[in-house]
């Protein structure tokens, strides 16, 4: 191609370097940092990989899975059969439900004095965050209640974790590629200033609910292994649910306070997998389409919940998220699907704060720029494409059959504590500082 061809003017020249570099740049990239992420095995049939992979630790491995899907489809067959041929031995323990800190330390117990030399968590979001917290908690010797957010004993956590390799059969929550493990229970006030019920957070009366997180850097996974084809048993509920939460913790994680240059890059990808791949996946699925007709939008969900693993752990969160823990912690509300529901509502509502409160500021032109993102129109001004982006958001909602919080036992009596529980660690990097009366519209308009 010659210049002329490229749009090149020969006589003009070529502009200064100083030039060049004010015009992409026109200012210094903030300062920013990345965070351990783990070794990434991405792609159809990496999951064959998984046994040489576990075999770089040692011998002795404990498989962390859910309560049923998993070990009754093929998927398992083929990967404890690769372990077997492999020559390693391993245990098996099964996550029924969200995990609790009674199953975290009871699975710890029973393995203390002779534990496994590696931890594998295969399964979504519940099953990855109790390996990560097993393995954590192995060779520590400390309970999942020492380290626990918000209502554990402030102990700080001193390692060492046991190695660690996620393997997701889910497209959502992105624990993969990050350092928290995700505990439910019931909190009451004993003799030692922390007890829990008995079974976590479904037992009955006794204490106040809550779900919280084990964080620690050591805790990220040594390997994740992110095989497509293990997506391809989800039903369309798990679809919706989990995809909801991708593109929450896309969305969050690129209008956070706590942004960088790096997580925009990761988001942005993320939101342009998952924008056209999760309506697709969903309503094949609904339409009883063979895996071959979903394998495109299952590699992209695949991709698009990675993102937002990597995104959430470098940008945090937002509104959304700080809502859904009080949500998940009282109403046993699946988490993903409980993001779908507030996330138009809640972006509606931080976009209008945003107007009101700080108009100038970055974040209303960063949600414009989603707006234009998702919906494809690049001519839309910041306000158009802002207004465009909660009718998108909205509109994928009834398109995967969500329900209202009204559907799953919240009721208005319920807004006040939801609203009081809500100010955890994810609503400090929401792009404004929402009042309580804002936070309880959110809950209102979702009911």
């Amino acid at each position: 191609m010659s210049p002329a061809e490229a749009g090149i003017d020969e006589a003009q020249g070529f502009p200064s370097r100083a030039a060049a570099r004010d015009a992409l740049l026109p200012g210094a990239l903030p300062p920013f940092g990345v965070a351990r992420l783990p070794r990434i095995v991405f792609g159809v049939g990496r999951r064959a990989e998984i046994p040489a992979l576990v075999a770089t630790f040692g011998r002795r491995a404990l498989l962390v899975t859910g309560a049923r899907s998993l070990r009754a489809s093929p998927a398992w067959v083929e990967i404890t059969a690769g372990l077997d041929a492999a020559g390693i031995a391993w245990e098996h323990v099964a996550v029924d439900g969200e995990p609790s800190p009674e199953l975290v330390d009871d699975a710890v117990a029973r393995r203390r004095g002779d534990p496994p030399d590696v931890v594998v968590g295969i399964g979504g979001g519940s099953a990855l965050d109790a390996a990560k917290a097993v393995a954590g908690l192995l060779r520590s010797g400390t309970a999942a209640l020492d380290h626990l957010e918000g209502v554990g004993r402030g102990i700080p956590y001193s390692g060492p974790p046991t190695p660690f390799v996620a393997v997701p059969t889910t497209a959502g929550t992105g624990s993969e590629a990050t350092k928290n493990a995700v505990l439910a229970g019931r909190l009451a006030v004993a003799s030692d200033g922390v007890s829990t019920g008995p079974h976590g957070p479904t037992a009955a009366g006794g204490g106040t609910p809550y779900k919280k997180s084990f964080r620690d850097e050591r805790l990220v996974a040594a390997v994740a292994v992110v095989d497509p084809d293990l997506l391809a048993g989800c039903p369309p509920a798990v679809i919706a649910g989990d995809g909801m939460d991708a593109l929450t913790q896309c969305l969050e994680a690129y209008v956070s306070t706590g942004a960088s240059p790096f997580t925009d890059a990761v988001a942005r990808s993320g939101l342009v997998a998952i924008g056209p791949a999760l309506p697709a996946w969903h309503a094949a699925t609904l339409a009883g389409a063979p895996p071959s007709a979903t394998a495109p939008a299952r590699s992209a969900m695949a991709w698009g919940a990675l993102a937002s693993g990597i995104a959430l752990a470098n940008a945090g969160l937002g509104a959304v998220h700080g809502i859904v823990a009080a949500l998940g912690a009282r109403h046993a509300i699946h988490h993903g699907t409980g993001c779908g529901i507030l996330l138009a509502e809640a972006t509606r509502v931080n976009v209008a704060a945003l107007r009101g409160r700080d108009p100038g500021g970055p974040a209303l032109g960063r949600y414009a720029d989603l707006g234009r993102l998702l919906v494809g129109d690049p001519a839309f001004g910041r306000d158009e494409a802002a207004d465009a982006l909660v009718v998108w958001l909205a509109t994928l909602t009834g398109r995967l059959g969500l329900p209202h919080l009204g559907d799953v036992g919240v009721g208005e009596a319920d807004i006040p504590a939801l609203v009081a529980e809500s100010r955890g660690s994810s609503m400090r990097t929401n792009p404004i500082a929402l009042a309580d009366a804002e936070i309880a519209a959110i809950l209102a308009a979702c009911r």
